[in-house]
């Protein structure tokens, strides 16, 4: 008996030391599954306005990932390296973002380039994106202080579009009054190397050597566009489009992952 009391007097104290969670713990597991839902929820909403990608995909897995980091937060917060790499990984996304978007916005055409060339951002139906649309402003404000420049829309047909990217923005562009025998489409490019690729190819036909480009897309783009442009023997000034406050997550995770595999793949 008396072993038996003392046994159970001895569970009470340990169930009796048993701490709470600190306010600070509590608050950052709140935060944490409160921006996994946020983030959940705007990405789900987002899905009425854009295509399914791998940005998308991106940002479900991200929050699906503050949520769970949320649920076990007290259990996780003691796996240093856990910490310390998530907290790592932040860091160098934070700091590449900041430095694309910097980046992006150094417009340097001079409107006098030979060529303008347009990057698809994707359709739904035949109808173009808002991110498409942006660029496609722009293209048609330099046509107008340019006129004797040819502008080339990339972009082949993609999942849930009806038409290529290029006849949807040729018809766009038309609509805004540049006239089509002005734009050259390029309808085979199913990434933003092929889009140079095949879009050199067209303008040797048109051009003799050298010959000067203008690269219009969103800033967070113009990193990586710049680059791969080079890479295939165009010279290439740039023009950036406005990306919208609630397109930044997506895109720019998109295109951190797109610089890292070109720096891995060279394409």
């Amino acid at each position: 008996m008396k072993a038996a009391r003392a046994a159970k007097t001895s569970r009470a104290i340990r169930a009796a030391n048993v701490t709470k969670p600190s306010a600070g713990v509590r608050l950052a597991k709140a935060l944490l599954i409160a921006a996994g839902t946020l983030i959940l929820l705007a990405t789900a909403a987002s899905l009425l306005f854009v295509n399914f990608n791998f940005g998308v995909v991106m940002l479900i897995g991200g929050s699906a990932a503050l949520i769970l980091y949320g649920l076990f937060f007290e259990k996780l917060i003691k796996l240093k390296w856990l910490s310390s790499g998530i907290i790592a990984v932040c860091i160098v996304g934070l700091a590449m973002m900041v430095f694309i978007g910097v980046y992006g916005l150094g417009d340097n055409a001079a409107y006098d380039e030979e060529a303008l060339v347009v990057l698809g951002a994707g359709i739904r139906g035949e109808r173009v994106s808002l991110t498409l649309a942006r660029r496609l402003d722009k293209a048609a404000a330099y046509y107008a202080e340019n006129p004797d420049a040819v502008i080339v829309v990339s972009g082949a047909r993609g999942p849930q579009e009806d038409i290529t990217e290029a006849l949807a923005m040729e018809r766009y562009l038309v609509d805004k009054g540049v006239p089509g025998g002005r734009i050259l489409k390029e309808e085979a490019a199913t990434s933003t190397y092929e889009n140079f690729v095949y879009t050199k190819e067209i303008l040797d036909r048109v051009f003799d050597d050298p010959y000067r480009i203008v690269i219009v897309t969103n800033e967070f783009h113009m990193f990586r566009a710049e680059r791969v442009a080079g890479q295939v023997g165009l010279s290439a000034a740039r023009l950036h489009s406005k990306t919208e406050w609630y397109e930044i997550p997506r895109n720019y995770l998109r295109e951190c992952v797109a610089i890292f595999k070109y720096w891995i793949l060279r394409r």
